[in-house]
């Protein structure tokens, strides 16, 4: 089988609040507008599909200048929002990698101005040698396009793959195509849910 892994948090912890909280000073009402209204899903959507964050960033400000250091913060601090690996996902790939009966591949929502240091620094993100970035490609997911260009560059079949992401979304994005998918909770999670597939 064919498994694909979304990359934060799946495999590494995203936990921008790390950042963002403690310039807020752990005011989380304030904390919370700005993720939901000023950095919001379409802002991450625009950086993660490869437009220039600079460019994003600043038309964000001018709409919202009062938060114009916290905005610059999304780039400027993002590897602090990026503590280390999600518990026991080094040995659950580890033990996948090592039965030949399984490839597996990689699908993240990531800007490609941050995607090479990130994999540089976390190891468990250099076991996944075949990934699409979304960054590179200018798709985001759930969208189709991502899937399919995954599915295109490596030859899967979509009946032979598993997806495994935290984002119900992308879950019902891949399964749109006839790819299996797991909403990703914990590695025991995932690991029990493997062993009845696998």
């Amino acid at each position: 089988m064919d498994i694909i892994f979304d990359f934060g948090n799946v495999l590494v912890r995203w936990e921008p609040e790390k950042v963002f909280l403690p310039y807020f000073e752990g005011d989380e009402a304030r904390y919370w507008f700005f993720w939901r209204h000023v950095c919001d899903q379409t802002f991450r959507d625009r950086i993660d599909a490869g437009e220039d964050s600079g460019k994003v960033i600043f038309e964000r400000q001018r709409v919202y200048p009062e938060y114009s250091k916290a905005i610059e913060m999304y780039m400027s601090h993002w590897e602090e929002s990026l503590p280390g690996e999600m518990p026991g996902m080094y040995a659950l790939l580890q033990e996948l990698k090592a039965n030949p009966a399984h490839r597996i591949y990689g699908l993240t929502n990531w800007s490609m101005e941050t995607f090479p240091q990130a994999r540089q620094k976390h190891p468990i993100l250099q076991m996944i040698d075949n990934y699409v970035v979304s960054g590179e490609i200018g798709e985001v997911k759930p969208n189709r396009k991502i899937f399919l260009t995954l599915l295109q560059r490596y030859g899967l079949e979509a009946s032979n793959c598993l997806f495994i992401d935290d984002n119900p979304n992308n879950i019902a994005g891949a399964e749109q195509l006839g790819i299996r998918g797991i909403l990703f909770k914990s590695a025991d999670q995932l690991h029990a849910e493997l062993a009845q597939i696998i």
